[in-house]
């Protein structure tokens, strides 16, 4: 299992911009099909953004295609969320998660994720 740290979120006005990171240790980071997710009050998590281990495939919900871009950089590892014209809907915590699945895939159910981050809350004001 893996360590996940996330970072980068705040408080930004309605269309404002802000780019979530999240960092691990423990074993090759390059294994791990990584994924995001946000989890706002009284609601269930929702899948957000996924990225294949290569870095070349990569999903996203209906709600942020356009406007969110996961990326990943395997030799620090870290794997990024840039999220540009944001709306209050997008208020929530935002959890990294990482699959040791073998595949070059995206993954984008909860269950498939094998380890998790404590979450970054992002808060956006209308």
């Amino acid at each position: 299992q893996v360590q996940l740290v996330e970072s980068g979120g705040g408080l930004v006005q309605a269309g404002g911009s802000l780019r979530l990171s999240c960092a691990r240790s423990g074993r090759t980071f390059s294994t791990y099909t990584m994924g995001w997710f946000r989890q706002a009050p009284g609601k269930e998590r929702e899948f957000v953004a996924s990225i294949s281990k290569s870095g070349r495939n990569t999903a996203y919900a209906d709600s942020v295609k356009g406007r969110f871009t996961i990326s990943r950089d395997n030799a620090k590892n870290t794997v990024d969320l840039q999220m540009i014209s944001l709306e209050p809907w997008d208020t929530a915590v935002y959890y990294c998660a990482a699959s040791a699945r073998i595949w070059d895939m995206v993954l984008t159910t909860i269950p498939a994720y094998d380890s998790w981050g404590q979450g970054t809350q992002v808060t956006v004001s209308s």
